[in-house]
C-alpha cells in the first residue's frame, strides 16, 4: 500500500477511526497478521524482552508463556483463590520442612521428552539456586533455600531451610522445562509441556505458536497464535476493530475500541518506587511531600482506569490492610514539608529524574507528566526519562545501574496473582529484595515473622507489616489498582480475569457461536 495507508504519524493516530471508515486501510503497519480462520491473532503492547521460563513473573513475558508454552506444578485460581493441581496432581507437607509431591503421568515436553521428576527437580534448582539470576527466585523465593530431590518419576520431594506454609503456592510460579535446558544461561525458545509450542519468533516483528499436539490435557480450539506489538493503544484497538486483530489488551477507554471493549478487574497497582538512599528521597519528609503531591483521583479520571490506593496488593490477597487508605492529595502540605525540609539542610534542589517505561499502562508517559507536574509544584526538581523495557529493567532488578544515577522515582506496577503478601513484601520491600531500592531493619523483621506465620496470624502479621511501611518507611508513592481494558473480536469468545494482564491463557479463548 502507498500513501496514507503506510503512514505512522500522529496525525493519522489521532484520526484513524476516520480514516478506517473511508479507506479500509491496514493499522497492522508493513506486516498485518496473517494465519487464517485457525489462529488467534493478538496486539501486545510490547514484544516480550524475553521468553526465559525462570523470567516468567514479568509482565510481558508471562503474558506469552504461563499456561502457554511453559505450565507449573500447581496453579492458582484467580476466581476463586484456590490452589488446584496441574503437572503435580497431589500434594502433602511432611513435616514443618518438607513436602512430597505426586506428579502427573503421560505428561511429555515439547521435545518428546517425558515429564518427570527429575525435570521438576532440574526446574526448581535452575530457577532458585543457579548464576542465570531468575526473577522468579528474587520475587517469589527472596532467601528461600530449597532442595528438590526426585523420590522416582513421579513422586518429587521438595524441603527448605526454614519452614514454609505456602511452598506450594510459590512453586506454582516455577516454570517446568527438560533437563536439556541450558543449566547456566537464559535460553530464547524455551521447551515446555504447554498446550502450545514455538513455531517462529521473528524478534521485533511477531512471534508465532502453534498447538501441540502431544498435550496431556484438552486440546486448545486455536490451532496457532500470532502476537504482534504495537505501541500506540489506538492502533491496537483499530486491529480489532478492524479485523486485523482478535485480540488487543492494554487500552484506554479513547483508543476507540467501542463495543468491541472489554473491562475488566486486575491485581495490577501501579506506584512509583523511591531511592530512599540519596538526598533528597532520604528525608522522610520528602517521601511524605511526594506523596502528598499526587493527585490520584485526577489520575484515574483523565489519565488511565483505575481506582486511588495506598497499598501494593488489593482486596482478596492476603495481608491486604482495609485501613490504609489512598494518600489524600494535599499540595499545601506537600509544600510545607519539602520546605521545612530545606530549611534543615535537605538538599531539596537537587534533581530528580522520573524513570518511566513506555507500553508499562495506558497513557504511561502522561501519568508520569501529571506527577512531575505536582511534584515541581511542591518545589522539587523533577525530569522525567522514558525508556522502552528492556532498559527500564536494568532500574527495577538488582543490580540496579552502577555509578551516580542521582536520586530516582521509577513507574512501575505491581501485579501480586499469587494471592498472598509474601510475594510482595520481600521482593519489593526487603532490604535485599530483587525490586527493592531500599528496606530497614524494622520492617525486615516484620516480613519474615510474617512469612513464617500462617491462617489469621499470617493476614494479621502482613497487614501490620504494610502499616509499617506505609507510616514509618514510605519508600513509594501507591497510586491506583489498575481496571484493565482489551479489545475482543466478534469471533472469539474469552472472559478476562484478574490473571489475564500477566496470564493470557491461549487455551480459555473459543471461537463465538
Amino acid at each position: 500500500m502507498t500513501g496514507l495507508c503506510t503512514t505512522r504519524s500522529r496525525p493519522i493516530v489521532a484520526s484513524l477511526a476516520a480514516l478506517l471508515a473511508v479507506s479500509g486501510c491496514s493499522v497492522a503497519g508493513a506486516d498485518p497478521i496473517g494465519g487464517g480462520p485457525d489462529t488467534l491473532r493478538i496486539v501486545l503492547p510490547e514484544e516480550p524482552p524475553t521468553l526465559e521460563p525462570c523470567d516468567a513473573s514479568l509482565t510481558a513475558t508471562g503474558r506469552v508463556t504461563r499456561a502457554n508454552i511453559t505450565e507449573a506444578l500447581t496453579e492458582r485460581e484467580p476466581s476463586t483463590g484456590r490452589l488446584e493441581p496441574a503437572l503435580a496432581t497431589k500434594w502433602t507437607r511432611d513435616s514443618a520442612t518438607s513436602w512430597t509431591f505426586t506428579l502427573r503421568e503421560g505428561v511429555t515436553f515439547h521435545d518428546g521428552t517425558p515429564f518427570t521428576a527429575a525435570a521438576a527437580a532440574f526446574s526448581l534448582e535452575r530457577a532458585t539456586d543457579s548464576g542465570i539470576d531468575c526473577n522468579v527466585d528474587g520475587y517469589i523465593f527472596t532467601d528461600s533455600e530449597l532442595t528438590a530431590t526426585p523420590v522416582d518419576d513421579t513422586t518429587l520431594r521438595v524441603t527448605t531451610a526454614k519452614p514454609d506454609p505456602i511452598l506450594p503456592l510459590r512453586l506454582s510460579f516455577v516454570e517446568i522445562v527438560p533437563t536439556s535446558t541450558d543449566p547456566d544461561s537464559r535460553v530464547r525458545e524455551p521447551v515446555g509441556t504447554g498446550p502450545y509450542r514455538i513455531d517462529e519468533w521473528n524478534q521485533g516483528r511477531h512471534l508465532r505458536l502453534k498447538r501441540f499436539p502431544g498435550y496431556w490435557g484438552k486440546a486448545p480450539e486455536f490451532a496457532a497464535a500470532t502476537y504482534v506489538w504495537r505501541a500506540e493503544g489506538s492502533v491496537r484497538a483499530a486491529m480489532v476493530t478492524n479485523d486485523e486483530a482478535d485480540v488487543a489488551i492494554g487500552l484506554a477507554p479513547e483508543d476507540g475500541a467501542g463495543d468491541r471493549a472489554v473491562e475488566f478487574a486486575t491485581n495490577e497497582v501501579s506506584y512509583l518506587r523511591m531511592d530512599a538512599t540519596k538526598p533528597p528521597l532520604d528525608d522522610l519528609r520528602i517521601r511524605q511531600a511526594v506523596n502528598y503531591a499526587i493527585d490520584r483521583e485526577g489520575l484515574v479520571t483523565a489519565v488511565f482506569a483505575g481506582r486511588p490506593s495506598g497499598q501494593l496488593v488489593s482486596k482478596g490477597v492476603t495481608g491486604y490492610n482495609p485501613r490504609i487508605r489512598p494518600w489524600p492529595y494535599d499540595p499545601e502540605r506537600a509544600r510545607g514539608l519539602v520546605a521545612e525540609a530545606r530549611a534543615d539542610g535537605v538538599r531539596t534542589g537537587t534533581t530528580i529524574t522520573l524513570i518511566g517505561r513506555n507500553g508499562i499502562y495506558p497513557k504511561a508517559a502522561e501519568a508520569m507528566e501529571v506527577v512531575q507536574d505536582g511534584l515541581i509544584k511542591a518545589g522539587l526538581k523533577v525530569k522525567i526519562k522514558m525508556l522502552d523495557v528492556n532498559a527500564w529493567l536494568e532500574y527495577l532488578l538488582r543490580p540496579f545501574p552502577a555509578g551516580d544515577t542521582g536520586p530516582t522515582l521509577l513507574q512501575a506496577q505491581h501485579g501480586n496473582q499469587a494471592g498472598d503478601a509474601a510475594f510482595t513484601m520481600g521482593q519489593i520491600y526487603g532490604s535485599e529484595g530483587a525490586q527493592s531500592s531500599y528496606g530497614t531493619d524494622a520492617l525486615d523483621t516484620l516480613i519474615e515473622e510474617a512469612q513464617l506465620a500462617s491462617g489469621g496470624k499470617r493476614q494479621k502479621a502482613f497487614a501490620e507489616a504494610f502499616t509499617h511501611q506505609n507510616d514509618k518507611v514510605v519508600r513509594d508513592a501507591v497510586m491506583a489498582n489498575m481496571t484493565g481494558l482489551l479489545a475482543l473480536s466478534p469471533k472469539v469468545r474469552y472472559r478476562p480475569d484478574s490473571a489475564t494482564n500477566d496470564e493470557m491463557r491461549l487455551a480459555d479463548m473459543r471461537r463465538a457461536d
